[in-house]
C-alpha cells in the first residue's frame, strides 16, 4: 500500500482522485494548497510515496511548489495537473521538476497508470543499489549504468556520482542525460529533443532546454561556464562528449 499526497483545491476533483486511489489500496492525504503541501512535506518531514500536485493554487502555484521540494533535495516522485496544456506550461512543469505532467481533463484510468508508473520507479531506487566500478560491463545494467571519465550515471536510480559527490536527478533531467549519451559525439538539434525526450511535436520556446543544460553542466563539469563534456553547437543544440581528449 502506498500513501499519496494530493493538493488539489478544486474539492470535486479532489474527492474523486481519493475514491478512486483509495478504491486501488492507496492511502490518500488531501490538501488544497501549495503551503501545507510543502509544510507536510518539508516541515513535517511527512512520508509520502508520490505526490499528486495542481498547478493553479491559491497562494503558492504547483510550480513554485515544486522547484521549491526539489531546492531542498526533495525528490517525492510528482505527477503535475493543470488545466494549461500548451507545450510552453508542459515544460514549464518539467523545469520545475515534475516527473510527469496530465492536462485536465484527463482520462482516470490514464492517471492511474501514470501514478503506478512513478510508484514503480520508487521502488526501483528503494531496492537497487548503484554497483561499484569494479562491477562494470555486465549486459543486465550496461544500458541502465554508463560510466565516463570519475563519473558514473544510474538511469534507473536517476543518480549521478561525480568523483566524491552525488546528485539525485530528476527523471526528466535522466532522460535528457540518457538522450545525449546515447547520441554522444553527434550533434542534436533542440526540435529533436523536444520530440524525442518530451514527445512536443509544436514550435515551442527552446528556453527550458538550455535551462536544463545549465543543470546538467553543474552536475558533470569542472567549470560549468566553459564545459568540456556537454558543449553548445552554435545554431543548432548540443553534443555530449565523453572523452574531449579524442575529440
Amino acid at each position: 500500500m502506498s500513501r499519496i499526497l494530493v493538493v488539489e483545491d478544486e474539492n470535486h476533483i479532489a474527492a474523486g482522485l481519493r475514491f478512486n486511489l483509495e478504491a486501488e489500496d492507496h492511502t490518500v492525504v488531501l490538501v488544497s494548497n501549495g503551503e501545507d503541501a510543502l509544510d507536510r512535506l518539508l516541515g513535517k518531514a511527512e512520508e509520502f510515496d508520490a505526490m499528486v500536485l495542481d498547478v493553479m493554487l491559491p497562494g503558492k502555484d504547483g510550480f513554485q511548489v515544486a522547484r521549491e521540494l526539489r531546492a531542498s533535495a526533495n525528490y517525492i516522485p510528482l505527477l503535475m495537473l493543470t488545466a494549461r496544456s500548451r507545450p510552453q506550461d508542459i515544460l514549464q512543469g518539467f523545469e520545475a521538476g515534475a516527473d510527469d505532467y496530465l492536462p485536465k481533463p484527463f482520462n482516470l484510468s490514464i492517471l492511474l497508470a501514470r501514478i503506478e508508473s512513478l510508484l514503480r520507479r520508487k521502488n526501483w531506487m528503494k531496492v537497487r543499489t548503484l554497483e561499484s566500478p569494479a562491477e562494470a560491463g555486465s549486459a543486465g545494467e550496461a544500458a541502465e549504468v554508463y560510466r565516463f571519465d570519475d563519473k558514473v550515471f544510474d538511469f534507473q536510480q536517476l543518480l549521478l556520482r561525480s568523483g566524491e559527490q552525488s546528485f539525485q536527478l530528476t527523471l526528466m533531467e535522466s532522460q535528457l542525460l540518457r538522450y545525449l549519451v546515447s547520441n554522444a559525439g553527434r550533434p542534436v538539434s533542440r526540435k529533436s529533443i523536444l520530440q524525442d525526450v518530451w514527445d512536443l511535436h509544436e514550435d515551442t520556446d527552446t528556453r527550458a532546454i538550455d535551462n536544463f543544460i545549465v543543470r546538467l553542466r553543474r552536475y558533470i563539469e569542472p567549470e560549468p561556464s566553459q564545459p568540456r563534456y556537454l558543449l553548445t553547437v552554435r545554431g543548432l543544440g548540443y553534443q555530449f562528449v565523453p572523452d574531449p581528449g579524442t575529440k
